[in-house]
């Protein structure tokens, strides 16, 4: 759609800063089981226009209200009780979560309408499988994966009210602190259900160095001071923590993971149904979301291919919700990016590429490292690349299936393997921090169970007889890669294998046999 077009063009912050300011003005009503939906928003319009809104469900029916004045949501909390406390004692803190619960329900019960519910979650891989079947190409079927997985706008909407209410506690600290998400939430990758990763950003930096010319005095405001940067993340997010906790109206589950590379608190917003990770501001980790952003905003392809290849991942045991030496969505993502970088002609540029766009406004340092990219995406020539996800995909396999992981790492700066540096099995360059590989987790058993994954898909998408299998009703493309293999004939799968040592077949094997039980339970769990 155009709407669409237009919005896609903004750059990464322009975007983020319209949805934080967005959700600022809203508000989440868990709303009474017999609802009438014009009763519900007359109601609410007598507090001012409503610009938007839309219903979910998540224990109980829930309404997000977007008012078009942020002054609207005072007015209605002038409005708004607080809990009688019968047999609990409550805290008060007043947040924008309201209950509504109807006067006389039994009067009101015959005016209940039907309201539309908005999904929160993406299909299960099963139900997938069978609406891939119907699909006329395996490029189709990709973009039907696509738009039953990703993020819808209501969903994007959810995540940064989610944002906005934990500033709400971060602001009764730190006035002029924001919560801001980054990673899957806004690079454009995410799925429906993945966590929500937030930080507090204090970074009114540029503001201030320009006010301080003025004047004859050096003017600071005294502070307390700690021996490292670390032990002050610790103990904001500490006390933060605390406040979610004891006072966060839907907050359950707190960890405080002070300890970690990154210290994080980790908790469960029940209100949005989301799982939440907090830590305190990391620019690389906004600059590696903005990046994942400009790319997926360039060529649909992107999305489509990256979706597509993590799903598969998924379904075969390759990727794991819980950390560990398996390869991880960044990673797996970085490695579509590179094979997207490395086509003739590229469909998407390198990083170095990039760079040499970048003006003024787009310089950024951090930490020592050099992040500067250019952000307007209207800077960037489109390619002249016209490949169908068909065979983009069939080559993603071909191309991993072959690669020489012993001797090359992947770089997206300049988007050509290089010599490794250091013998980890899978070597991707961080973008930014370049002393690091972000797949040093990944061990040799796992690296080659995705050599092997990659080749039998290459193999199926290479020998398939399409018609045959339609005519047949059998899975077929993209449909027939995500069911499990060794399903069907695992002896095939053992002659694709010569030339893997005579272990890692071994435990190849073995965790087929684990996989097979156990992906599609997950596939389908997840």
């Amino acid at each position: 759609t155009d709407a669409e077009v237009s919005t896609r063009r903004k750059t990464f912050t322009e975007v983020q800063t319209e949805r934080l300011e967005q959700a600022e003005r809203t508000v989440l009503i868990k709303c009474p089981p017999k609802l009438n939906e014009k009763k519900l928003l007359q109601y609410l319009s007598s507090h001012g226009n409503i610009r938007s809104h839309f219903f979910f469900e998540n224990r109980g029916i829930h309404a997000l209200i977007e008012f078009s004045e942020k002054n609207s949501i005072a007015s209605l909390q002038d409005a708004i009780g607080i809990p009688s406390a019968a047999e609990h004692h409550v805290v008060p803190f007043k947040s924008r979560l309201f209950t509504f619960t109807l006067k006389n329900p039994v009067s009101q019960a015959a005016e209940e309408t039907l309201v539309h519910l908005s999904p929160q979650s993406h299909i299960p891989v099963k139900e997938l499988i069978q609406k891939l079947c119907h699909a006329d190409s395996i490029s189709h079927q990709m973009y039907i994966l696509l738009n039953e997985f990703q993020l819808t706008e209501e969903n994007i909407k959810l995540r940064f009210l989610a944002c906005s209410l934990v500033r709400d506690f971060a602001r009764a600290y730190f006035p002029d602190s924001m919560v801001k998400p980054f990673g899957s939430s806004v690079n454009t990758f995410g799925k429906l259900g993945c966590d929500v990763d937030m930080f507090l950003d204090f970074h009114d930096v540029q503001k201030h160095t320009t006010k301080m010319k003025k004047g004859p005095f050096e003017m600071e405001y005294q502070m307390k001071r700690l021996p490292s940067e670390r032990l002050a993340t610790q103990k904001i997010l500490s006390v933060i923590g605390d406040c979610l906790d004891n006072f966060g109206p839907g907050c359950v589950s707190v960890q405080k993971i002070l300890n970690a590379r990154c210290p994080l608190v980790k908790f469960s917003h029940q209100p949005t149904g989301f799982q939440c990770d907090l830590s305190v501001s990391n620019s690389i980790a906004v600059k590696s979301s903005e990046l994942l952003y400009i790319y997926g905003c360039l060529d649909p392809r992107v999305r489509a291919l990256v979706f597509t290849v993590r799903c598969w991942a998924r379904v075969h045991g390759l990727t794991n919700s819980v950390p560990g030496t398996w390869i991880t969505n960044f990673s797996l993502t970085m490695m579509v990016m590179f094979f997207l970088q490395k086509r003739s002609p590229p469909i998407i540029p390198t990083l170095d590429q990039l760079k040499e766009l970048a003006d003024e406004k787009d310089k950024h340092v951090i930490g020592g490292y050099d992040c500067s990219f250019v952000s307007d995406l209207s800077k960037i020539k489109p390619t002249k690349n016209t490949e169908t996800l068909d065979a983009l995909l069939s080559d993603f396999f071909e191309y991993f299936g072959n690669f020489d992981f012993r001797k090359n790492s992947i770089n997206l700066r300049k988007g050509k393997e290089v010599n490794k540096p250091e013998s980890s099995p899978l070597y991707i360059w961080n973008p930014f921090e370049q002393d690091l590989n972000i797949s040093k987790n990944v061990n040799q058993p796992q690296l080659e169970k995705f050599v092997a994954m990659a080749r039998e898909s290459a193999w199926i998408l290479q020998k398939e007889e399409k018609t045959q299998r339609m005519i047949n009703k059998e899975p077929w493309g993209l449909a027939a890669l995500l069911i499990p293999f060794g399903k069907s004939n695992p002896s095939k799968m053992k002659n694709r294998m010569k030339g893997m040592g005579s272990e890692t077949i071994r435990s190849l094997l073995d965790s087929l046999k684990l996989n097979n039980a156990n992906s599609l339970q997950k596939a389908v769990g997840k």
